[in-house]
């Protein structure tokens, strides 16, 4: 009987999830009229394919999806590399006030990005870096959330692992490289999905980041469908939709690393 009341709880919750997903897509399919029309319809009237070519007319949607692509691959790519150096150091080498710059480095995540975000436009706006890919991808390169999940992970790691490799001749780097990142990859995995995600999603940065339409991103982009009086919701909902459809295929590819991800922040040490 408990059981029954936990999967009656869980279909709910799916489907209040699942609700404003089938909202987004019915409504891509909607004419205009038909999307203010009150009541609203649940399926559309007729199927408006024409919606997504649009899209693709009223705004340069392409530029948008790959500035994305582009500003998402580095961040990963750097987070991945700088966080698991970071990490490695904090978790297997010694060198003076260690637990000091930790903590430090674990303070930053208590602060809310709205705080630091006049310093950085100022500083960066200093470097001349406003509406460049530079100001898009330099401050996410490094994490403190990637450094405390990768050192969590690294000091499970045996650290028998090290000396033996230690022995045949490995330096500092060599261990780093040949013994713990291929040890890792769980919790590299997990560390790429999240920041592919964050970087994917990102709206507030590239917002004060970017002034012309060549650097803006999806997240940015497809807040300009919507106007000051009026707003075409089904562009706004089809375009909504193309910029889902990547991170969905992620989640249905990756859904076990991303648990696994989860998991690892929560529970090692």
């Amino acid at each position: 009987m408990k059981k029954a009341w936990i999967h009656l709880l869980l279909i709910v919750g799916a489907i209040v999830m699942i609700i404003p997903f089938f909202w987004m897509i019915s409504t891509s399919f909607k004419s205009y009229l038909e999307s203010m029309q009150i009541p609203p319809t649940i399926f559309p009237e007729q199927l408006r394919l024409e919606n997504y070519v649009s899209v693709f007319e009223s705004a340069n949607f392409l530029t948008y999806y790959a500035n994305t692509i582009f500003v998402t691959v580095v961040r990963t790519a750097a987070q991945l590399f700088l966080c698991s150096m970071a990490a490695y150091a904090f978790a297997r080498l010694e060198f003076p006030f260690k637990n000091t710059l930790f903590i430090f480095i674990l303070s930053v995540l208590m602060v809310p990005i709205q705080v630091i975000l006049i310093p950085n436009y100022a500083l960066l706006s200093q470097f001349g870096w406003i509406d460049t890919f530079y100001a898009l991808i330099i401050p996410g390169i490094f994490s403190a959330f990637g450094v405390f999940l990768l050192r969590q992970f690294f000091m499970g790691i045996p650290k028998e692992l090290d000396e033996a490799a230690i022995i045949d001749g490995c330096s500092k780097w060599g261990v780093y490289w040949r013994v713990i990142l291929p040890n890792a990859k769980p919790a590299l995995v997990a560390l790429g999905i999240f920041t592919v995600l964050a970087s994917w999603n990102d709206f507030m940065w590239p917002l004060v980041m970017t002034n012309s339409a060549d650097m803006r991103v999806l997240s940015v982009g497809i807040a300009n469908f919507e106007g000051q009086y009026t707003t075409e919701y089904p562009l706004l909902m089809a375009a909504a939709l193309m910029s889902t459809i990547p991170m969905l295929l992620m989640f249905l590819f990756l859904q076990k690393h991303l648990i696994a991800g989860i998991a690892l922040g929560g529970v090692r040490r």
